[in-house]
């Protein structure tokens, strides 16, 4: 049994497991590039089917103007306090396995698995780093395919706000009373033997 902010594991997991959690509360300080592409470089080492690696990350810096395009892909209510982060991420994926050889393209099914793997990973390096990652879908998924000029065959698949812990009275009511580690379902609730 493992505790850290005071959530508490069934088993005996590495705290980072329980350190990592997607706060919206952001100190709004700028993040030198090297700690983004250090986090960044976690996540390419995520595992893969067939070691395709179809994850791909456009970021942006706070104060660039990066940042600034892919804030307007997010929506309203995730502009109100992502406006605060140190860093954006939007995440795709290759919805297409594309053989080295020139061969036609074919339907990758493990995309969005592979790219959450890779996505994990991030989160995990932003904790180790002194960060913290929070992933969200409340994006225009439309508007990002345009304004990052999305090849064909790649999938938005989220948003992602990075920084540093900031206070959460910055936050709306609604979210101030929510900016804290929450809970998981019990192990017995996601993982069963044999069958579902």
């Amino acid at each position: 049994m493992t505790t850290r902010n005071s959530r508490e594991s069934e088993y005996d997991i590495h705290p980072v497991f329980l350190e990592r959690w997607s706060p919206r509360a952001f100190d709004g300080k700028p993040m030198p590039r090297e700690h983004l592409l250090t986090i960044l470089d976690a996540a390419r080492w995520a595992p893969s089917a067939f070691n395709y690696q179809p994850w791909r990350f456009v970021y942006g810096l706070r104060g660039s103007k990066p940042f600034d395009r892919l804030f307007t892909i997010l929506n309203e209510f995730n502009q109100g306090w992502a406006k605060n982060a140190s860093a954006l991420i939007i995440v795709l994926s290759d919805t297409l396995s594309r053989p080295a050889d020139g061969g036609a393209p074919r339907p990758l099914r493990s995309h969005s698995f592979d790219t959450g793997a890779a996505w994990g990973m991030l989160s995990l390096q932003a904790v180790h780093s002194g960060y913290y990652a929070h992933g969200m879908t409340g994006i225009d998924f439309d508007k990002a395919a345009e304004v990052l000029k999305v090849p064909e065959g790649f999938h938005v698949e989220a948003a992602i706000a990075i920084g540093k812990l900031g206070d959460k009275n910055q936050l709306p009511d609604g979210l101030r009373e929510r900016e804290s580690p929450n809970g998981r379902k019990t192990l017995s609730e996601i993982a069963f033997e044999g069958s579902f």
